[in-house]
C-alpha cells in the first residue's frame, strides 16, 4: 500500500468504507477509548470538526482496547457513549487494534510513515495523525497534545487548498 487512500475501514454498522472517499480532504485520524484520561479530547475533536469540516476537515476515530482495557464496549455501546456524552458528528469506526500482529493495515501504514524516536508503536489512546489533502501523513501527535493545539496546523493545510 502506497497511500492512505488504498485502505478501507469498517464502520460501526459493519459496512466497509474506502478511505479514497476522503481524497482532497485534510484528515485527523485518532485511536480513541471511552474510559481513558484523555477521553475528554472527544469534545475538542468535535470543536475542530465543527469549525473546519465545511472547509475540508474530516476526523476519523478508531476505538481501540489495547491500552489498559479502556475501550471494553461493543461497537454499538461505543457509538452510544460518543453520542450521549459528546454529541460526535464525525465518524467513529468499528473497534480495531493499532499495534501488534492484529493491527489494522491502516495503522500499520500510519505508524510506518511517522515513526517516533523509540519506534513506531502507538503508546496510548488518542495518538493523532494529520494527513494532508493528497493523502500524505504530515504529522504525528502524542496523546498529551491537545486537539486544539493542532488547530493552527489544520488551518494552514486547509488554507493551502483554498
Amino acid at each position: 500500500m502506497s497511500s492512505i487512500y488504498d485502505f478501507n475501514a469498517k464502520k460501526s454498522n459493519g459496512s466497509e468504507q474506502s478511505l479514497a472517499d476522503f481524497k482532497g480532504k485534510v484528515l485527523l485520524i485518532v485511536n480513541t477509548a471511552s474510559k481513558c484520561g484523555f477521553t475528554p479530547q472527544y469534545a475538542e475533536l468535535q470543536e475542530l470538526y465543527e469549525r473546519w469540516h465545511k472547509q475540508g476537515l474530516e476526523i476519523l476515530a478508531f476505538p481501540c482496547d489495547q491500552f489498559a482495557h479502556q475501550e471494553p464496549g461493543s461497537d454499538e455501546e461505543i457509538q452510544q457513549f460518543c453520542q450521549m456524552n459528546y454529541g460526535l458528528t464525525f465518524p467513529v469506526y468499528a473497534k480495531i487494534d493499532v499495534n501488534g500482529k492484529s493491527a489494522h493495515p491502516l495503522y500499520q501504514y500510519l505508524r510506518s510513515q511517522k515513526k517516533k524516536l523509540l519506534g513506531s508503536s502507538i503508546k496510548w489512546n488518542f495518538t493523532k495523525f494529520l494527513v494532508d489533502e493528497e493523502g500524505r501523513v504530515v504529522q504525528r501527535y502524542e496523546p498529551t497534545v491537545s486537539p486544539k493545539n493542532i488547530g493552527p496546523r489544520i488551518q494552514e493545510l486547509l488554507e493551502k487548498n483554498a
